[in-house]
């Protein structure tokens, strides 16, 4: 009786282990290839490839050896093969990073494909287990459907506990890596428990696999995950690989493949130059006046407090609410981004949830939350502009910083369309030299002369020499604003099949500059 229940506590691990590689899996490649769809979507169908090939292969494995010490020898090979994953990967995704940073499109889907291929043993050894134990623990035809249905529940059951604990306790705790090894020594105790039940000597044999499983993992977790040029911090987060790269002596946030910098910092730094700068202009979209008083800031997408900290220097300590999903980037905000300003409250929530249930109204809210190929969905709906235009003052103005190509700007003509039709006006200024666009939309009906009158004024009252360059570059880089009937709704919101489209195009053109 205690060996047949022992049967079923190999099934829930083995179920949990499943699902928490696949998990694993997703971030081990997300930091190096990013977890975009497209990524997303080939580590799901090949696992589902290698576990119905499994499936196959566990009932016909079991009809041929219906014994419980081959059984066992399965799920000590499935752990160790499972354990050699992160292992194996390491100089694959090495060579991987360095493709990502050079672009090189040909080394970066060889390097992904190869890490994938990775999987393929481990995987299909485990979904031989479900058919392999139906098998053993069937006793007669009668209980056929009985010990199916508890098998597949139990197996389900530690696939949920499999689904939850490598992101939520693990991955953040130890790191990808460790999590892969972690899952494979549990998993590797069941097997050697239940093999040295039924055959000790057979169990004492394979003892060398802990052993040299442990003495390969000291070896390769010495290294950092990404050794690029000026890195001063690594870690991972429940959401993120997040990275701080210093070079010239600026300090840059990036995440996961570290194609997009998410916030900059010196000591001495007032203009970015880059995206962040055009949030400053978003109230002299207004006419002189009131309209152009900034009372109250909200952020979504605050990530190391760059738009704030330049808030703060430009219109003075006013209240500023950031959203940043991620209480990692925050905690790193703090650290290396010199993210401290009383003024600021970084709240880590989802920000779409986050300004919905805020108490307050804004002169501007800011959503510096897209970059190719990763906007969520639900941040771009006329739902929830209609929820900002609702927390904004009588004079509020909402900005935008949406990724875009040189020739493809198809994503700013969708966010056009779905502004105008909750937005009074909509202004597009591009960003030089760079991938971006500022979209500005105004409650009340406003002109980009408007632009030129605060231009003057500012002048004239000798105003904060970075809030006078910013409004000079967005007057010298304003773009007509598009006339689209395009709307993204929360029942209709097709931005990952618009992003994959844009990032596929290059990919297989071989020009990958413009996705930075």
């Amino acid at each position: 009786m205690i060996r047949k229940n022992f049967l079923l506590v190999a099934v829930f691990i083995a179920g949990m282990t499943t699902l928490a590689i696949e998990l694993s899996a997703s971030r081990l490649m997300g930091n190096i290839f990013g977890t975009s769809n497209i990524v997303w979507a080939n580590i799901i169908g090949l696992i589902l490839i290698y576990l119905s090939a499994g499936y196959f292969l566990g009932g016909r494995w079991a009809d041929r050896w219906p014994h419980f010490r081959s059984f066992y020898r399965l799920l000590l090979w499935a752990s160790f093969s499972a354990g050699l994953v992160p292992i194996i990967a390491q100089p694959v995704l090495r060579q991987a990073a360095q493709a990502v940073e050079r672009l090189n499109a040909a080394v970066m889907a060889g390097s992904f494909l190869s890490t994938l291929v990775l999987f393929s043993i481990p995987v299909t050894l485990l979904g031989c287990v479900s058919p392999y134990a139906i098998r053993l623990a069937m006793d007669n035809k009668e209980q056929a459907g009985r010990v199916s249905g508890q098998i597949y529940a139990l197996s389900t059951l530690g696939s949920i506990f499999g689904t939850f604990t490598p992101v939520l306790i693990l991955i953040p705790t130890i790191g990808t890596a460790r999590t892969f090894l972690a899952y494979s020594l549990t998993l590797m105790i069941v097997g050697f428990v239940g093999l040295a039940m039924y055959d000790r000597k057979l169990a004492l044999q394979h003892l060398w696999m802990p052993v040299l499983l442990g003495a390969l993992s000291i070896w390769a977790f010495q290294t950092q995950i990404k050794q690029g040029q000026g890195q001063i911090f690594e870690a991972e987060s429940a959401y993120n690989y997040i990275q701080v790269v210093e070079r010239d002596g600026i300090r840059h946030l990036m995440l996961n493949e570290g194609q997009g910098i998410h916030s900059v910092y010196a000591p001495d730094m007032k203009a970015t130059y880059g995206t962040w700068d055009y949030f400053l202009a978003a109230p002299f979209f207004n006419e002189p006046g009131e309209g152009t008083r900034v009372e109250r800031l909200g952020l979504v997408g605050l990530a190391g407090g760059t738009i704030a900290k330049q808030y703060t220097q430009v219109y003075g300590s006013i209240p500023i609410d950031g959203w940043e999903i991620d209480s990692g980037i925050i905690e790193v905000g703090r650290a290396y981004f010199a993210m401290n300003e009383p003024n600021l409250n970084a709240i880590a929530e989802d920000g779409r949830w986050g300004l919905a249930h805020s108490p307050y109204r804004y002169s501007v809210v800011g959503v510096d939350a897209y970059r190719l190929p990763y906007i969520p969905w639900h941040l771009t709906t006329r739902e929830f502009f209609s929820e900002v235009h609702a927390h904004l003052l009588d004079h509020g103005v909402l900005v935008i910083n949406v990724g875009r190509t040189l020739e493809d700007r198809r994503i700013i003509e969708a966010m056009v369309g779905t502004l105008q039709s909750v937005f009074a006006s909509v202004h597009v200024v591009d960003v030089p030299f760079t991938f971006n666009t500022i979209i500005y939309a105004t409650v009340q009906e406003t002109g980009p002369e408007n632009l030129v009158a605060n231009q003057l004024r500012l002048q004239q009252e000798k105003a904060d020499p970075l809030l006078l360059d910013v409004v000079q570059r967005s007057i010298a880089n304003l773009q007509s604003t598009p006339e689209v009937d395009l709307v993204f709704t929360d029942d209709w919101a097709p931005i990952e099949r618009l992003t994959n489209s844009i990032a596929l195009r290059f990919i297989f053109s071989g020009d990958l500059s413009s996705l930075q």
